[in-house]
C-alpha cells in the first residue's frame, strides 16, 4: 500500500470558504463603550469617585454565559473604561454578596473557575485570535494571560500592572491601572478601535457572565464574542520601553546516590525586553538561568512514547503561540524545551576516591539569545527567535545554535496563513581550541499552515506540510495533517488526520513517533435539560463517540494501534461531574515492549493484541470547602488484566490557600514471564498564601515506578511587580524504602532573586 500525500489545495478551497461563507456573530456592531481621556488625576484606590469615572460610559445587563445562556446574570455587573497619558484604567462594580466570596487563595494567577472573578479580554489589533486577559478576585488577586487561537490563555506570562479592590456587604469594587507599556498595539490615522469584553465568574452561584454574550458551547473568554472599545482621540504611544530584568543565583547540592562531593553554583544574568515598536518586542538574553524554580509534575508513564512537559521559562512566553502551535501536538517543528537541556552520562569522582558513570539530565549553558516578536500591523505577524549554547564539557557536547522564523498573515475575519522555519546546527572543535560549522550536524524543518476560525465561531480547521532536511535519507520526511471541527449548541465534531513521514526529523522539535498515518474522528451529542426542576439539577448531559486509528507505514499502512469508545457524562452545579467510559484497544507491537515501564521482560515484537476497559469517575462540587474528583477502570491489558485508579481530595483554607494530594495507581498483571507491577504516584501537596506578596508551597512526589520520592518547597516574595526572591529546597528519596530506612539520591537548596527594572 502506498501512501499518497494530502491534497491541499482543495482543502484549503474548502477552509477558505468556510471561513468567507460563515455569518459573523454580530456582536461588533451591537456593542460598543466609549473611552474617553481623564481630565484629572485617578488614584487606584478601588474607589470610582473621581470626576473621569462619573463622566465615562457605563456598561451593564450582563448576560450569562453559563450554565444557561438565555437570561440575564443573576451577579450583575457594572464596568467603565478611562484613560491618561500612562494607563488604561478599567472600573468595575460586582454586585456579590460578600459573604458568597469564594477563592482558591491569594496566589497570584489562580486558575480559572477556582475564584470569583471579574476579568478584561483586550483585542488591540481586532484580529478576534490574539489579545491580553486580566482578572482580578474578590481579594485583589491578580492574574494575566496572552490570549491565542481565541480561547486559550496560558497563565506564565508576567507583566506589570496594577488594581485595587473594596468590599462592600452587596457589592465588591475593582479598579485595574493597565501601563500601555504593557500592551501590544499600532496607532491608526483619524479613529482608533480595540475590541473588548468582560467577564464575571460567580462560583457560589455557579454562574458566568459577559458583556457580551457568547453561547454556552463556547467559553466567555473567547475573543470572538467581544464588542467595540472606541477611543476619544488616539491612545498614547507608550514611548521609549526598555525593561532589564537582571538575576543573580546560588545554590548547593549534592548527590549521595553516588557519593558525589557537593557543589556550589552561583550564577547570573540578564534578560531585557525593548518594545521597537508599540506592537514589536524584542527580548534578548545574557547567561540566563534555565533552570525551574518550580519542578515538573511527574507522570505514570504507560506508554511507548515520550512525553511532553509544558515551557515555563519567562524568556520564551511572550507571543508563545507564534513559534509553539505549528503542527499538532504530537507533532511540533519547535518545542523550546530542547534548548539549554541535554540528557548523558558523565564520569565523576566519588568522596571515596572511585570513578563512577552518572546518567542525569544536565543544563547546557546558554552564551546569549535573541526573539523578536509580535504584529508589523494589522494582518501581519513575526516571529525571530536565535540562541546559541556552549560546550557541555561533562558529556563532550559540542555548541549549537537554534534558530526559528515565523511569519503569519491574517486572511478572512479570524484565519491566517503562517510559515515557519527551523535550523539546528552544530559545530566542531578546531584543534587549536576555535569552533566550525559540522557540515553534517545539521536539521532544518521548513513548513506552511493555514488555521481557520469561522466568524460565528462554529468551525475551526487546520491544514498544515513541514519537511525537514537533515544530513542522511531525506525520502519520506515530510509531516501532514487536516483538522476540522463543528461547535453547535447540541453537536461537536472533530475530524483530524496526520501523516508523520518514517524519515521526518525534528530535532528542535517534539515528534515522539514517525511513519505512520493517523485518523481519529469524534463526535458529542450535548443535551441540555428543559424541564425545570431537572435543569436546576443537571446542567448538560453529554454523549460522545470516539476512534484512533493509526497505521504503521514499515506494516504496508496496516493499522498498528486502535481505540473505539463511548463516553457519558453528566454535568452538575459547581462544576461536578459523573461520567462513565468503555473502550477497545488494539496494539500491534513492532518492536519489544514491556507494558509497565519498569525494564522486565518485554512482549515480543510482531505480535498483536486486542483488549477492553471500562470506567467511571466523579468530580464533586468545587463550591464546598472539601471537594475531591476520583476515577477507576479496569479491563485486560495486552495479554493480562490492568486496574487503574486516579484522583485527588482537596481541603480550601479560603482565603489562605489549598491543602491537596492527588494520586494514581496502576495494578498491571500478565502471564510469566512477563512483568506484573503495581505502583503508586502519589502527590501531597499544600500552597499558601500569607499575604499578595508572600506564597509558600511543598509538595511530595512518592512514584514507585520511577522508585523516586521528591520533595520541593518553595518561598517566593514578590517585593515588587514582576521581581521575585524564590527560596526552593529540592530532596529526592528511593521510594522502595523510604517509609523504613529513607535513603536520600540527592537535595539542593537554591536562592533566586530577579528584578524587573524599567529604563
Amino acid at each position: 500500500m502506498k501512501f499518497k500525500a494530502l491534497s491541499a489545495f482543495p482543502a484549503f478551497v474548502c477552509f477558505a470558504w468556510l471561513s468567507y461563507a460563515q455569518p459573523g456573530a454580530g456582536t461588533q456592531e451591537a456593542y460598543s463603550i466609549l473611552v474617553k481621556k481623564a481630565e484629572s488625576p485617578i488614584q487606584l484606590d478601588g474607589a470610582l469617585d473621581e470626576p473621569a469615572w462619573q463622566n465615562a460610559q457605563p456598561v451593564a445587563d450582563f448576560f450569562q454565559n453559563f450554565p444557561f445562556d438565555t437570561s440575564y446574570a443573576v451577579v450583575q455587573t457594572e464596568a467603565r473604561l478611562v484613560y491618561d497619558d500612562i494607563y488604561l484604567y478599567i472600573g468595575a462594580t460586582i454586585f456579590e454578596p460578600r459573604a458568597d466570596y469564594l477563592a482558591a487563595s491569594l496566589k497570584r494567577d489562580f486558575s480559572h473557575g477556582t475564584s470569583d472573578e471579574f476579568a478584561v479580554n483586550i483585542d488591540p489589533f481586532k484580529d478576534k485570535v490574539n489579545g491580553f486577559h486580566f482578572a482580578v478576585s474578590p481579594f485583589n488577586v491578580q492574574r494575566e494571560g496572552l490570549i491565542d487561537n481565541g480561547k486559550n490563555i496560558p497563565l506564565d506570562w508576567d507583566n506589570k500592572w496594577y488594581s485595587e479592590v473594596r468590599n462592600y456587604d452587596g457589592y465588591w469594587v475593582v479598579e485595574i491601572a493597565i501601563p500601555f507599556k504593557t500592551l501590544r498595539y499600532k496607532l491608526a490615522e483619524g479613529s482608533n478601535t480595540w475590541r473588548i469584553n468582560f467577564v464575571t465568574t460567580a462560583i457560589r452561584q455557579n454562574e458566568r457572565s459577559s458583556w457580551v454574550p457568547a453561547p454556552r458551547q463556547f467559553e466567555a473568554n473567547d475573543l470572538a464574542f467581544a464588542g467595540v472599545l472606541e477611543w476619544q482621540g488616539r491612545p498614547p504611544r507608550p514611548g521609549l520601553n526598555v525593561s532589564a530584568i537582571p538575576y543573580i543565583l546560588a545554590g548547593t547540592e549534592r548527590d549521595y546516590e553516588f557519593k558525589l562531593p557537593g557543589e556550589q553554583r552561583f550564577n547570573a544574568g540578564v534578560d531585557a525586553k525593548v518594545a521597537i515598536t508599540p506592537s514589536l518586542n524584542l527580548d534578548l538574553t545574557v547567561n540566563p538561568d534555565f533552570s525551574q524554580v518550580e519542578v515538573d509534575r511527574q507522570l505514570a508513564n504507560l506508554s511507548r512514547f515520550e512525553l511532553f512537559f509544558p515551557e515555563r521559562r519567562q524568556f520564551f512566553l511572550e507571543n508563545e503561540d507564534l513559534f509553539s502551535r505549528f503542527g499538532f501536538p504530537n507533532s511540533r517543528p519547535f518545542f523550546s524545551r530542547r534548548i539549554g537541556l541535554a540528557r548523558g552520562t558523565i564520569s565523576r569522582t566519588t568522596t571515596d576516591g572511585q570513578l563512577v558513570e552518572v546518567e542525569r539530565t544536565l543544563n547546557v549553558p546558554i552564551i546569549a539569545g535573541a526573539r523578536l516578536s509580535g504584529k508589523l500591523d494589522d494582518n501581519w505577524r513575526i516571529g525571530l527567535l536565535n540562541m546559541q549554547t556552549a560546550k557541555l564539557e561533562d558529556i563532550d557536547l559540542g555548541p549549537a545554535n537554534y534558530s526559528v522564523g515565523v511569519l503569519q498573515r491574517k486572511v478572512f475575519d479570524r484565519s491566517y496563513v503562517g510559515a515557519v522555519f527551523v535550523n539546528k546546527q552544530n559545530f566542531l572543535e578546531r584543534p587549536d581550541g576555535s569552533y566550525k560549522i559540522d557540515p553534517q550536524g545539521y536539521n532544518r524543518v521548513a513548513g506552511i499552515e493555514y488555521n481557520l476560525f469561522s466568524k460565528d465561531n462554529k468551525w475551526e480547521a487546520e491544514l498544515f506540510y513541514h519537511r525537514s532536511f537533515s544530513d542522511g535519507d531525506n525520502r519520506d520526511a515530510q509531516a501532514a495533517a487536516v483538522f476540522l471541527g463543528h461547535y453547535t449548541r447540541h453537536w461537536s465534531l472533530f475530524l483530524p488526520s496526520q501523516y508523520i513521514g518514517e524519515n521526518h526529523r525534528a530535532d528542535m522539535g517534539f515528534v515522539p513517533r514517525t511513519g505512520f498515518f493517523s485518523f481519529s474522528p469524534k463526535v458529542s451529542y450535548n443535551i441540555f435539560p428543559k424541564n425545570p426542576w431537572l435543569a436546576k439539577r443537571v446542567i448538560l448531559i453529554s454523549a460522545a463517540f470516539g476512534t484512533d486509528f493509526t497505521l504503521n507505514k514499515a506494516n504496508d499502512f496496516a493499522v498498528t494501534d486502535r481505540s473505539i469508545g463511548p463516553e457519558l457524562s453528566f454535568e452538575f452545579p459547581g462544576q461536578s461531574r459523573f461520567f462513565l467510559s468503555a473502550s477497545q484497544d488494539y496494539t500491534f507491537l513492532f518492536f519489544p515492549f514491556d507494558p509497565t515501564n519498569s525494564g522486565g521482560q518485554p512482549l515480543p515484537e510482531n505480535t498483536d493484541y486486542t483488549y477492553y476497559s471500562y470506567g467511571l469517575g466523579y468530580d464533586s462540587d468545587v463550591r464546598r470547602k472539601f471537594f475531591f474528583d476520583i476515577g477507576a477502570a479496569t479491563g485486560t491489558y495486552y495479554n493480562g488484566r490492568i486496574f487503574q485508579m486516579e484522583g485527588s481530595f482537596n481541603y480550601r483554607l479560603q482565603p489562605i490557600g489549598i491543602f491537596a494530594v492527588s494520586y494514581t495507581y496502576n495494578d498491571i498483571n500478565l502471564p510469566g514471564p512477563y512483568s506484573s507491577a503495581s505502583f503508586w504516584l502519589v502527590g501531597p501537596r499544600a500552597e499558601l498564601s500569607f499575604s499578595r506578596s508572600l506564597f509558600f508551597s511543598t509538595f511530595l512526589q512518592y512514584n514507585t515506578q520511577a522508585n523516586n520520592v521528591n520533595i520541593n518547597s518553595r518561598i517566593q516574595w514578590r517585593f515588587r511587580p514582576v521581581s521575585d526572591v524564590f527560596l526552593v529546597y529540592t530532596d529526592n528519596y528511593f521510594s522502595n524504602q523510604f517509609f523504613q530506612e529513607p535513603r536520600a539520591k540527592n537535595r539542593a537548596l537554591v536562592l533566586k532573586v530577579n528584578y524587573w527594572l524599567n529604563l
